[in-house]
């Protein structure tokens, strides 16, 4: 133990390299939009989602919406990331979603996002069927809500593996990918939540909670870590949105009304109103948006 201690003093610290910004480093400011483009031209020029996609947890209805909005500004390929239970379950959605954009690649990969093997060979395959990976979004998580005292280091462990260990082990694993590219104008967008900045009531979550604020901090220090490689670092932080993982009746109808009177909009999120900042982070209108969080919930962390 002592040999370990006095090692401490001479041990070697990995240093961050930041980008010079210049016109020939991958952080450099994007080109003027073509001046022969009206103006609606250069609306859609300013959105358009150049390259490939890769979306975790992409065959759930968040996911699935994301990624019909961000192959509706452009996305040459999207790879949709997730258990082979729930592809299978999804396959329908995911047929619909390749015929309405022929023109595109769309297909499932199944992905362990906690084992690291298994999300090095979905960016091989991603990679070979589409040439590149160029934006990553990661949706994949788990919600599991247990009075703290009573809260088995299992399930413990769990959240936050999925959760917080899942998104990094994808973020890094696309990060090499998009290093190796040397193209710039990469992104990684992991998903946070308004449970990374407050409390949420009236349900005990505090593990999902903790695993949420850890991937707020994981976006920041990634987001230094990776710019000088031409890769943006973002999250997004939603609110209770209205999907089947709050659906149903019982105390789980208390809470929803209980959410809604808590939010100055009176209501939770809607399916499709977090696929704008999708689009935001994966454009050219994102190109100088690094390290942020964007908190997508009609007001309720106002309290």
């Amino acid at each position: 133990m002592s040999t370990d201690r006095e090692a401490l003093s001479s041990r070697v610290l990995p240093f961050m390299i930041l980008s010079d910004g210049s016109e020939a480093s991958l952080t450099g400011p994007p080109p003027p939009l073509p001046h022969y483009l009206n103006a609606e031209g250069r609306a859609m020029a300013r959105f358009a989602v150049e390259g490939n996609v890769v979306i975790t947890g992409g065959a759930g209805s968040l996911g699935l919406s994301a990624a019909r909005a961000l192959l509706e500004h452009g996305a040459a390929g999207c790879a949709l990331w997730d258990l082979e239970v729930t592809l299978r379950s999804a396959q329908a959605q995911l047929l619909d979603l390749a015929k309405d954009f022929p023109k595109a690649r769309v297909f499932g990969v199944s992905v362990d996002v906690t084992d690291a093997a298994s999300v090095t060979e979905g960016v091989t395959a991603v990679v070979q069927t589409l040439g590149s990976l160029d934006h990553l979004f990661c949706f994949a998580g788990i919600v599991g809500c247990f009075h703290a005292m009573e809260m088995t280091d299992a399930i413990w462990r769990k959240t936050l593996e999925v959760n917080t260990t899942g998104s990094f082990l994808c973020a890094q694993a696309a990060a090499r990918q998009m290093a190796a590219q040397k193209a710039g104008g990469s992104s990684v967008t992991l998903v946070a939540s308004i449970s990374a900045h407050r409390v949420n009531f009236p349900q005990a979550q505090a593990a999902y909670n903790v695993s949420k604020a850890a991937n707020v901090a994981l976006k920041s220090s990634l987001a230094a870590e990776w710019a000088v490689h031409g890769i943006r670092v973002n999250s997004i932080s939603p609110g209770y949105m209205d999907t089947i993982l709050n659906a149903g009746e019982g105390n789980i109808k208390t809470a929803r009304e209980s959410w809604a009177e808590r939010n100055p909009m009176g209501r939770m999120g809607a399916l499709g109103e977090l696929d704008g900042v999708c689009v935001l982070l994966a454009s050219r209108a994102g190109s100088y948006i690094n390290g942020a969080d964007m908190v997508v919930d009609g007001g309720a962390c106002c309290f």
